[in-house]
């Protein structure tokens, strides 16, 4: 496209401000952007709030990346996006002709669970359509210049580096999440350093040679990448980006204020989570945990304990058995609405369990104490992220022994603040800039 010759820029007396087009141009002004999901609020967390950091909150459409599921499809995560689709599809054929033949020998026939509640197949249109997002990025960069995509997550990895490799002069594309490999497929990479665990020789030992190339990156943080300048190796994040910072707090307190500004001090709020791949617990967990809690209910004047979704059953039972009638406890078990914003803004210190990277991130960037429970039977890159935390202080072993009415403190995790500065300056080597 040739440039186009824009008038002069008015005076400075005409008025204070000046209009996008005489400031770098509407071209180099990113007013918008599209995040791409996966379904998974951990991920789509990290997303929104590095779009929200980045000040556009208001100015964002989510898309996702969906999978087949139910049935055998739940066993087929581990494929690419594309493939598990194509995979499905031959699948439902198939089944559709056993259903025909054991319908005319006479048999009871019961139907697959479909994709996303359809009955689509290959057929289904992905709520993330590659087609749709490039030409909006072409035809709209004139009027409303580049556009930012968030993505983060494994399935998005495909359909967010297609969309620069075919719209590269009006996107400026940041994943989210190590790709394992050919990060100059993405414009900005913003990664944990627990992703490059598996490049460490300990790491190494435990993976199969021929295994390397699936599981790991393909070589340490390079410019894509956004790392600590004093130590190109150090990847920025230490845990997950999110969308907690000082004025989303600000509003849960006065938000929740009337619920927990009558609570006795010190509020210790307990998040429980539930066992992962690289995290597996049981009813042993649950029963040490209500042992510590036990251990430390004198020096609390209030505990509200939080499950998640995932939190199995004979875990909740043995927590919830010991604590339901206890006045000092309060159990929330997912009722609306969700008080894990003001348990944020009101707690005095926080107990977490170890499996969940998001929550651990969220408690970790108040700057007040967290105590981890269950790091022990983390394993892999999960158990570097916590020795990552006890090094730098963040974070301390719940063993039962604390005083909660003793506080201690640390400089709270900012790295979505931080991760959106980088942003900034990348987008200042292009020439673009956000509107502020």
């Amino acid at each position: 496209m040739k440039p186009i010759r824009l008038p002069e820029p008015p005076s400075p007396k005409v008025g204070a401000g000046v209009a996008d087009i005489f400031e770098g141009g509407v071209y180099g002004v990113v007013r918008r952007a599209v995040v791409i999901g996966n379904g998974f609020p951990g991920s789509e967390n990290q997303s929104i709030g590095l779009v929200r950091a980045l000040g556009l909150a208001d100015k964002h459409v989510l898309y996702r990346v969906t999978r087949p599921k139910g049935g055998i499809n739940e066993w087929l995560h581990w494929l690419p996006v594309s493939f598990h689709k194509k995979l499905e599809y031959i699948i439902r054929q198939i089944c559709g002709y056993s259903r025909l033949l054991l319908k005319s020998q006479g048999h009871r026939v019961t139907s697959i669970p479909s994709e996303n509640g359809s009955n689509g197949g290959l057929s289904s249109i992905l709520e993330a359509d590659l087609k749709q997002i490039v030409n909006m990025a072409h035809e709209t960069s004139e009027k409303d210049g580049p556009l930012l995509v968030v993505a983060s997550g494994r399935d998005t990895i495909s359909i967010a580096s297609s969309i620069k490799r075919l719209a590269s002069e009006n996107v400026f594309v940041i994943q989210i999440q190590h790709p394992r490999k050919q990060l100059n497929r993405f414009d900005l990479v913003i990664t944990p350093h627990h992703d490059y665990y598996p490049l460490t020789p300990q790491a190494q030992e435990k993976i199969p040679r021929f295994l390397r190339k699936w599981i790991t990156p393909h070589e340490p943080p390079d410019k894509h990448v956004i790392a600590d300048d004093s130590n190109y190796n150090q990847v920025l994040t230490m845990g997950a980006l999110h969308q907690i910072d000082s004025a989303a707090l600000r509003s849960a307190a006065r938000e929740w204020h009337e619920e927990f500004a009558p609570l006795p001090k010190p509020l210790l709020v307990v998040n429980i989570g539930g066992p992962t791949g690289c995290c597996r617990y049981g009813a042993e967990l649950a029963k040490n945990l209500t042992s510590s809690l036990l251990s430390v209910l004198v020096s609390c004047g209030s505990i509200r304990i939080c499950f998640s979704n995932r939190t199995p059953e004979k875990v909740s039972n043995i927590i919830a058995k010991e604590f339901g009638d206890n006045p000092k406890v309060y159990i929330w078990r997912g009722e609306e609405p969700n008080p894990h914003m003001g348990h944020l803004a009101w707690a005095d210190a926080f107990v977490v369990t170890a499996d969940s990277v998001s929550t651990i991130s969220e408690v970790c960037s108040t700057g007040k104490p967290v105590y981890v429970m269950g790091s022990e039977y983390c394993r892999w890159k999960l158990s570097d992220f916590h020795k990552s935390l006890r090094n730098r202080g963040v974070v301390r072993p719940f063993t039962g022994t604390e005083d909660i009415s003793e506080s201690w403190s640390y400089p709270p995790l900012n790295d979505t603040a931080e991760a959106a500065s980088k942003v900034h300056e990348a987008l200042a080597e292009r020439g673009w800039r956000l509107r502020p």
